[in-house]
């Protein structure tokens, strides 16, 4: 099956356990503020390729990420190209290899859902905001689609690893931290949550694409905040 990718990171180490191999797929549905990817957004642009060559890449690997990593696949949205996702997993869990699925929970197929969770081992789950007004203004879009995700999420008993950026001015407080903290008691089996702080490395993509930046002026979260915010989180 063929589908189309922006790169491959062959020695990845933060999105999921162990060293990973991490695919990032093209395409997203969301346009959120602090996006860093926006060259990701288009979902047929970039490289073109097929899950064949993408689980030979794989492969050539093995002895890198056998015993304690594995496949992530992210983006862009990695739902956003559900069929290909879905094939990609399969003939990855067929290899052996441990799957990850970095996700926002959005643009997906509905009646694939299910069955890409089936052939997940763990999902990255990043969450931009938590009611409908203000995911709304994050990402542009509705919230029920991400809902609708965590429903399925949970009855599929898939470990889940969340993951916030946290923005000056827009979610770096403590009612939000608490409020946060409520949110997820909803979501099952989440054996991590990572606060990540806001950054403008990809401002100057925007510039190359000739796209406005609507965070312009924000300045990177400051990361002594960030770990009083941790606190919080943890109590």
């Amino acid at each position: 099956m063929q589908g189309y990718i922006h790169s491959i990171e062959t020695m990845g180490l933060v999105d999921g356990p162990g060293i990973r191999i991490v695919i990032f797929l093209q395409g997203c549905p969301l346009r959120c503020l602090f996006c860093h990817n926006p060259d990701t957004w288009e979902k047929d642009k970039n490289y073109k390729t097929t899950s064949d060559e993408i689980v030979n890449t794989v492969r050539k690997y093995r002895n890198y990420i056998e015993d304690n990593g594995g496949v992530t696949l992210s983006g862009g949205e990695p739902l956003y190209q559900s069929k290909f996702t879905l094939d990609i997993l399969k003939k990855c869990k067929k290899s052996g290899f441990h799957t990850v699925l970095d996700t926002s929970g959005t643009g997906y197929d509905k009646e694939l859902l299910e069955e890409i969770l089936k052939y997940t081992d763990l999902v990255l789950l990043d969450i931009k905001a938590i009611n409908k007004t203000n995911y709304k203004k994050v990402t542009g879009l509705p919230i029920d689609e991400f809902n609708y995700f965590i429903e399925v999420l949970n009855k599929s008993n898939k470990k889940v690893w969340i993951r916030q950026v946290i923005i000056p001015t827009i979610n770096d407080n403590e009612k939000y931290i608490r409020d946060l903290k409520k949110y997820i008691k909803k979501i099952k089996n989440i054996e991590k949550i990572d606060l990540l702080p806001y950054h403008t490395m990809g401002v100057s993509k925007y510039k190359k694409l000739n796209i406005k930046y609507r965070l312009d002026g924000i300045k990177p979260m400051d990361k002594t905040k960030l770990e009083e915010l941790k606190k919080i989180l943890e109590k």
